[in-house]
């Protein structure tokens, strides 16, 4: 697209990838250029904030908050660089458009870098939601102006997380542990798994029956000539299914007047019923109709990506926005259903050619959200263009997952504008007479699908596994009233209530959705951040929570349960959504949520117990570190008390001896320390909600975790497999031996443990008269002869080495063998910020990725396959900024002690005996007068 003539613009977006497609579309009139996402942030610690600042009583939070909270913004180090470059280039230009995502986030960052250039030039806001020839050209066209409503909103975002963040996250470290975090959102996050978590360790499940019956006519037709039937009612009372069952009791709910049958009873019921007659009571048939799913929203291809190709919501959204800067798809952060007139013509079009004009309703669907103040962005996530690209025709051109990912969002799109799957739904009541005169009511039903519809293009997954498809026919034989039927099998099947399922990224995307909590350019960060802090692990798609979440947000109810109250959260999430739209204040809305005030504007709710300045400020003493740091499980059969106790080592068990109270453990101590066999460590891994009474009991069997393995034939000691700090290992008597890296607790046998104890091993005597020992050290397995040592090669080794292979390995040179380089697992090409190549390594503490000088881990959830450039670049920019670890001072040695002359030793006598007897006389008078009570020390913030 030629620009006016002798007029050169510069066109600044996010990332490398955008610039490249956008300038293939744009004239040699413009030059497109990334700023790498944000170009400045609030300083991130004290070396970032500038030195006329760094006496400043605000400088830590970086907001100046007695001053219309004022934000400190620094140029981040890593983008030093950029900046110079860009600020260079806007004084070459005649024109500057900033085309950054046309959300929130977006408008800040065009913001930012006006006021970071400060160019002398016109600055104009090119805004677009696909990145197609078409839609950048109407942009370029069509400019606006900077929103500073949406920005507003954003600067309030940052500000009102900074101020929860800086607030009170150092509460967590005071009470909980160090180097944690508290986030307006992250928390209530967390607080979500850890309720679901607690609903899982109150659970008691309960057994019912019923009885599954195999039935069949005897004139089919066309249908199939059996079909099941389930008991639902036994002499007009209901069979007992899962729902009437009490979750923490396992119990019948009062009241709910339902039949509960147990093995037994079922199995008599169904001898009672064998071979009597079956007769049809009743058929109902209604018609059935599905009417499409919305094209995607952030949340939903969140969803649908985790249920179907099992990616986490950073995976997804990475994926996304690779898609979206390569101009395949639309903006992927958007909480709009809505599709544009342009999208719904393209996608009637393609229907009619792929599935026939049968398949294309009469007028187009037009959908509305369910999302409040839908703001992020104008359009669903639909395939980009005016004519969509079916997903044969862009195979060769995407990844595995990129392909996966845009054929879902495809199907989706096209079926949203299809006709309803119909068809018709049956339902049956069948009964039959016992030999005791039981009547007994079994029920069935059927569902037929005449027409597929839209489900011919896509079909929805469940959070339930178990959960039958929505395309799944079940087809009934043509019955009527009064037909009979006969028995071909009475099976009578026991089940178990199940506890609530634990959140998966994708249930819990939608949950915070429902809540009104986070919005689309927040979820992906949400759950990667409660998995960073420790407070998340996923066991394949379940979220199962720490313990150390259990403390945080323990510690939140207690004490500040306003800030992680769900409806709370939602009404600040509408007060920014109410500032983007030009109908509040930011100043009041921050000024209400920090000091508690008011002028009238501000949502009263947002004002809670004074703000949040005087909430984390005047608590802080009532809040005790063990109290918070203690998770009460249940008092077992001899009426101790056992609870999770969170360490600085990690959680452990504790229990109450009887009439005691458990042993504190002192500043410093690992579970081993203190108590006298009340406690046990619990093995990583564990979920709190298998913390049961059994297991409990088998941890603290011996004491202390310990499992018995048998008795030491040699000296009839017991050989028991324990637990420590430092992982397990086998004892007997005096003897300790950790386990093997090769070994496991749960399959270490009795032989394996006896050469374990057997370390170190006494293989010979050396001509020269030294004992030779194999053993096993902190760097693997080696053999011994004096203070000459050399490794092994395999642990087995230590078990078979005879003294002429541990000499001849004692006499060879000791020499440092290096192993070969390993290649490395990616090579990702330069770094757009240095232009030095990165590869992706492993290290001996996992994958990470450098350029030769700096190295950078990557962090949890990331994955050597889905690390982007961009995401590599700005790892090691990060690790740049930050700068080399500080080294640790050497300690001064301590002058040796001169010795002392005889004269002064005669003296130092004299002294010590003087010492002596005045101690004497002092321990004599105390003895007679009364005892003083002593001051009990101060409680500690320790986490023990």
């Amino acid at each position: 697209m030629p620009s006016n003539a002798g007029t050169t613009r510069l066109v600044i977006v996010e990332s490398p990838a955008k610039a490249k497609t956008i300038s293939g579309y744009l004239g040699p009139g413009y030059v497109v250029e990334a700023s790498f996402g944000h170009v400045r942030d609030l300083p991130r610690n004290a070396a970032d904030v500038p030195a006329k600042y760094k006496g400043e009583p605000w400088a830590r939070l970086g907001v100046d908050v007695d001053n219309g909270f004022h934000a400190l913004y620094v140029v981040s180090a890593d983008r030093r660089q950029q900046i110079s470059k860009l600020v260079k280039l806007a004084k070459e230009v005649d024109e500057i458009f900033l085309a950054t995502d046309e959300d929130r986030e977006g408008e800040a960052i065009a913001w930012h870098l006006v006021e970071t250039l400060k160019p002398k030039v016109p600055v104009k806001r090119m805004v677009f939601h696909e990145i197609t020839k078409p839609a950048i050209q109407a942009a370029v066209a069509n400019p606006r102006e900077i929103d500073r409503d949406l920005v507003d909103a954003q600067e309030a975002r940052r500000i009102l997380d900074r101020l929860y963040g800086y607030e009170v996250s150092p509460v967590l470290w005071k009470k909980v542990m160090p180097k944690l975090s508290a986030g307006r959102v992250q928390s209530v996050a967390t607080r979500i798994v850890v309720e679901r978590e607690r609903q899982r360790m109150a659970f008691r499940t309960a057994e019912y029956w019923d009885i599954l019956a195999t039935l069949a006519v005897a004139n089919p037709g066309e249908g199939p000539r059996t079909f099941n039937a389930t008991l639902i009612a036994l002499n007009g009372d209901r069979i007992a299914t899962g729902k009437d069952f009490e979750p923490t009791t396992g119990r019948v709910r009062p009241g709910a007047g339902v039949v509960h049958l147990d093995s037994g009873g079922a199995r008599g019921l169904a001898a009672r019923l064998a071979d009597r007659p079956f007769t049809v009571t009743r058929v109902e048939e209604k018609p059935y109709r599905r009417r499409p799913y919305a094209p995607f929203i952030t949340s939903t291809l969140q969803q649908e990506a985790a249920r179907k190709l099992r990616l986490s919501s950073q995976q997804t959204m990475r994926t996304a926005q690779r898609l979206y800067e390569n101009g395949y798809i639309t903006y992927m952060r958007t909480d709009s259903v809505n599709l544009s007139e342009t999208a719904i013509s393209a996608a009637r079009r393609q229907i009619v050619e792929l599935y026939g004009e049968r398949s294309v309703p009469p007028e187009p669907r037009r959908y509305t959200g369910k999302v409040k103040n839908a703001q992020e962005a104008h359009e669903a996530i639909r395939p980009a263009g005016d004519n969509f690209r079916t997903p044969g025709e862009v195979a060769k051109e995407l990844s595995g997952e990129e392909f996966k990912l845009y054929e879902l969002i495809w199907r989706r799109t096209i079926a949203s504008q299809m006709t309803d799957a119909v068809g018709s739904s049956v339902s049956v009541r069948i009964r039959a007479v016992s030999t005791a005169q039981e009547e007994a009511d079994f029920g069935a039903t059927g569902k037929t699908i005449t027409d597929p519809g839209f489900l011919r293009a896509y079909v929805e997954s469940s959070d339930d596994e178990n959960a039958e498809a929505e395309d799944a026919e079940r087809r009934l034989p043509t019955l009527v009233k009064d037909q009979p039927l006969t028995a071909d099998e009475l099976a009578a099947q026991g089940h178990h209530t199940q506890p609530p399922a634990r959140y998966t990224e994708a249930s819990l995307v939608k949950a915070l959705e429902e809540l009104g909590i986070g919005r689309p350019s927040t979820y992906a960060s949400i759950m990667q951040t409660i998995q960073d802090r420790g407070y998340v692990v996923k066991r394949g798609q379940a979220m199962i929570p720490s313990f150390l979440a259990f403390a945080v947000i323990g510690l939140m109810e207690r004490h500040y349960p306003r800030l992680i109250d769900y409806d709370f959260t939602a009404s600040m999430e509408n007060e920014l959504d109410e500032i983007a739209g030009g109908d509040h204040a930011a100043v009041d809305f921050l000024t209400s949520f920090y000091f508690g005030s008011t002028n009238g504007t501000g949502d009263q709710a947002i004002a809670h117990a004074g703000g949040l300045k005087k909430l984390v400020t005047e608590n802080l003493s009532e809040i005790d570190a063990r109290s918070v740091n203690s998770i009460p499980l249940f008092t077992d059969e001899d009426g101790r008390e056992v609870v999770v106790r969170v360490g600085r080592y990690g959680p452990y068990l504790q229990r109450a001896l009887p009439g005691e109270q458990p042993t504190p453990a002192a500043s410093g101590e690992g579970e081993e320390g203190g108590g006298q066999g009340d406690r046990a460590p619990i093995p990583e891994g564990l979920a709190p909600d298998e913390l049961t009474p059994e297991k409990v009991h088998e941890l603290f069997l011996g004491g202390g975790g310990e499992r018995k393995l048998g008795d030491d034939p040699a000296t009839g000691e017991p050989i028991v497999l324990k637990s420590g700090r430092f992982g397990p290992y086998v004892a007997s008597g005096e003897r300790k031996s950790s386990l093997l890296r090769s070994q496991s607790p749960d399959t270490l046998t009795f032989d394996e443990a006896l050469k374990l104890l057997s370390l170190p091993r006494l293989i010979g005597v050396a001509p020269d008269g030294a004992e030779v020992f194999a053993n096993n050290g902190r760097y693997g397995p080696y053999v011994k002869r004096g203070d000459e040592f050399r490794s092994l090669d395999s642990e087995d080794k230590m078990f078979t080495v005879t003294l002429d292979e541990a000499l001849a390995l004692l006499a060879a040179p000791k020499t440092r063998q290096r192993r070969a380089a390993a290649p490395p697992l990616r090579e990702m090409g330069n770094d757009p910020l240095t232009e030095k190549p990165l590869v992706i390594k492993d290290g001996r503490f996992g994958p990470y990725v450098t350029d030769g000088e700096t190295n950078a881990s990557l962090r949890r959830g990331q994955t050597p396959e889905a690390l982007t450039l961009e995401e590599a670049s700005e790892m090691l920019a990060e690790k740049r900024a930050k700068g080399p670890a500080p080294k640790k001072k050497a300690a001064a040695k301590k002058a040796a002690p001169a010795k002392k002359t005889a004269a002064a030793k005669k003296t130092a006598a004299a002294k010590s005996t003087a010492a002596k007897k005045t101690t004497t006389a002092k321990t004599s008078t105390a003895k007679k007068a009364p005892a003083k009570k002593t001051t009990p020390p101060k409680a500690t913030t320790s986490t023990e």
